[in-house]
């Protein structure tokens, strides 16, 4: 029997680097001292499309304390573009050559002594544009538009006869949808600081890839990936975008030039331009039905606006193609190309753009069928996944819809628009589903045990504020018999054993696995050595019976002291390195994991089942019937995603992506000067978030599931999953208040008078 000490999955752990956070002895990339740094400051572009005629530097050049200017004249040969993790995604290049790609390039870099003298140098120069005349959005003149190609990684579900089943189809629903170009805007800025010791590179630098990082700089500057190191041990927020960045090796060729470190901490505005953002996107949702609600018929059709170079894509097709039981599916997704900068991944990338079109047109659905929105749901509801005829591993939407309905109250739902009422304020509920595909990569760890009870756990991976640190402890404190701050763990060094890129929810499962394997044969190896000891309680017994437990070695018969049974194998610290590779990974997982590049499995790519966590949306809102004016009443939403680690990090991601989706529906929104494609809001002060008033109450439930089909033990990822649906749950509830369907995010004021 596992005594009080006993460390379980599921319990609720407080953080073990949250005194580091809350006091700032937590270093992130530019917290890192270095001796004698020079200053970077960013020069980029006035116009969005074009060429650099000249550049005139010299009253730059004057300013006292410049020590280097770099520009694509000077420097353009001497670095590769990124090799991005995903093959279609191509940034737009910085300081490679004189093409203007978009406004806010990266067009030159000052560097000096100080960051008020380089970021004085940068506002003298006087430079000479041949300016083209932009395309900014879908229906700018100049636009491209291009079907997706379909790859191994990235297809467009079908099945059935779309067309002829639509066509018959008693009830239809034929919408139009959009979603808004976001941005990302972490608290951290996308900094960077570089250092050379004779030919070895060391960069500190936010990071969601830390062998990502280390590689691709490698290629770039053609050295040994052994002379970089990476290192990241807190990021101050990603959500996709601190991933590779084009401007890395820059200063790094920087640093090397001037023989001293260099350190670049670009502006707020920057931002916006110099990394990837969430694309702006519309959708055609066709959906058919018979009289009892059961679909015949659905399409979906999508566009994303790309740049010029990049191909880019979510697809997000591949989710919703699998939401619902329905014999006859069509998905197709459309590129547009214009003159912006390159987009990228954005918390939950596809499902939070296409999983508001198709809860939207669920919602319509309903309506037209007069039939409750989760009476839709559950007819609709499988255990198969409709695109290939696999099972998924596991799905409890259906539990979630129960759960939060039940907390919400749904069943005093009055069905009829406008029809609940208090006072002056019209009331709207509405709901929608929430998924988020089930992922797992190749990941490596290294342990040390020893007699004293002590264990270190020491890998690359990447603390983006999900509570990294601590699962890694909660894993090996359970496997290893210990107490959770008896773990000391190492991360955010790319010198350390390699795990994947922190992205797609995948960082628990990975980080997690390769964590348990390590001490499991950290277990195995004393375990051996005590059923073959003479002096050992357990001689001649099974080692598989034996467990690690409160200090000790534990069987059915009896225990004896950890330090005795470490004894036999080590006369000192016990040291383990494993590499997990998941079942199912592709040839050569393992070998590209150490070369950088992600091999996730999971999803809709597993041959055996499809894998997807679910969840379920509920959201009341308030209308005022004179001002129009929006508030968010209360929040009540229920997901199911197998084996939960530590159950306060995940409340806190469930929470923090419910409120994001709530943003996703009412704030944020990156506007774009249609005239010119340049941002008019790249900054905190018009760049639209919630606060505490937006967001009064937020409830959260986890519905248990066990599933020993999505990988050993059973864990699917959270970081995602919150935000998806929420935007269309809020859209349903506008209906719900007011009578008016509104198809574009995000909803504001007007859309209401």
């Amino acid at each position: 029997m596992a005594n009080d000490t006993s460390v379980h999955f599921g319990q609720a752990q407080p953080r073990i680097d949250a005194r580091a956070k809350v006091t700032g002895a937590a270093r992130y990339a530019s917290d890192e001292e270095v001796a004698n740094p020079a200053f970077a400051y960013l020069v980029t572009s006035a116009i969005a499309r074009g060429r650099i005629e000249r550049m005139d530097l010299n009253a730059a050049r004057a300013v006292p304390g410049v020590l280097d200017i770099l520009t694509h004249e000077n420097v353009g040969n001497q670095a590769t573009p990124p090799q991005q993790m995903d093959p279609t995604e191509k940034p737009t290049e910085t300081l490679e050559s004189d093409r203007i790609w978009h406004d806010g390039q990266i067009v030159a870099i000052v560097v000096a002594d100080s960051f008020e003298a380089a970021r004085e140098a940068s506002h003298k120069f006087n430079i000479v544009y041949a300016q083209e005349r932009p395309s900014a959005s879908f229906d700018s003149p100049g636009a491209s538009s291009e079907v997706r190609k379909e790859t191994e990684r990235s297809k467009d579900p079908k099945a059935g006869d779309f067309a002829g089943a639509y066509a018959s189809a008693p009830v239809k629903v034929d919408a139009r949808y959009s979603t808004p170009t976001q941005h990302h805007n972490a608290m951290e800025l996308f900094t960077t600081t570089c250092i050379w010791d004779g030919p070895n590179l060391t960069v500190y630098e936010p990071t969601q890839t830390m062998h990502g990082n280390k590689n691709n700089l490698a290629a770039q500057l053609k050295i040994d990936p052994a002379m970089v190191r990476c290192v990241c041990r807190y990021v101050g927020g990603a959500f996709g975008s601190k991933s590779l960045a084009a401007h890395t090796v820059w200063i790094a060729i920087a640093a090397r030039r001037l023989g001293r470190p260099v350190k670049l901490v670009p502006t707020r505005d920057q931002g916006f331009t110099i990394r990837t953002y969430r694309a702006e996107t519309r959708h055609h949702l066709q959906l058919g039905a018979d009289r009892g609600g059961k679909l015949i018929a659905l399409r979906h059709e999508g566009w994303e606006m790309m740049s010029r170079p990049s191909h880019f894509n979510v697809s997000g097709g591949m989710s919703t193609a699998r939401m619902y039981a329905c014999p006859n599916i069509e998905t197709k997704v459309n590129l547009v190309h214009g003159d912006r900068n390159s987009p990228g991944f954005m918390r939950a990338p596809p499902e939070t753009p296409y999983m508001f079109a198709l809860e939207s047109a669920m919602d319509e659905l309903a309506v037209a069928l007069n039939m409750d929105p989760i009476a839709l749901r559950r007819i609709n509801d499988t255990q198969t996944d409709p695109t290939n005829g696999k099972a998924f591993s596991s799905r409890s939407l259906m539990q979630c819809y129960d759960q939060a309905a039940e907390r919400f109250g749904w069943s005093r739902r009055d069905a009829r628009p406008g029809s609940m009422r208090d006072g002056d304020w019209l009331i709207g509920w509405g709901c929608a589903t929430a998924c988020y595909p089930s992922n797992i990569g190749p990941a490596a760890a290294r342990i040390a045990l020893t007699a004293q009870g002590k264990a270190s756990v020491a890998l690359a991976g990447h603390e983006i504020g999900t509570g990294a640190y601590t699962l890694v402890a909660i894993t090996a404190a359970r496997t290893l018999g210990l107490k959770v701050e008896d773990i000391t763990v190492t991360m955010g060094d790319s010198d350390l054993p390699p795990v994947p890129i922190s992205g797609g929810s995948n960082n628990a499962a990975s980080t997690a696995h390769a964590t348990d394997m390590a001490c499991q044969q950290a277990r195995s190896r004393i375990a051996a050595a005590a059923v073959a000891a003479n002096d050992s309680p357990f001689r001649g017994g099974d080692p598989a019976s034996l467990r690690l437990e409160g200090g000790a070695l534990v069987g059915p018969n009896g225990s004896e002291p950890l330090a005795k049974a470490l004894s036999r194998v080590t006369g000192g610290v016990l040291e383990i390195y494993a590499e997990f590779v998941p079942q199912g990974a592709p040839p050569g997982a393992l070998q590209t994991l150490y070369e950088g590049v992600p091999a996730f499995v999971g999803g809709h790519s597993r041959q055996d089942v499809t894998a997807f966590a679910f969840g379920a949306q509920f959201v009341e809102i308030r209308i005022h019937r004179r001002t129009k004016e929006l508030r968010i009443a209360r929040a009540v939403s229920a997901f199911a995603s197998g084996t939960i680690v530590n159950a306060t990090a995940a409340r806190s991601q469930y929470m923090g992506g419910v409120i994001w989706g709530l943003s996703s529906a009412l704030h944020e929104k990156t506007e774009v000067d249609l005239r010119t494609a340049r941002y008019v809001n790249h900054n905190l002060a018009d760049y639209l978030i919630p606060v505490n008033a937006d967001t009064p109450s937020v409830e959260i439930i986890m519905v248990p599931e066990h599933d020993t089909r999505v990988n050993p033990l059973g864990i699917k990822g959270i970081g995602e999953i919150g935000i998806v649906g929420m935007n269309a749950a809020v859209a349903n509830a506008v209906y719900h208040a007011t009578g008016k369907r509104l198809r574009d995010m995000p909803v504001r004021l007007e859309d209401l008078l």
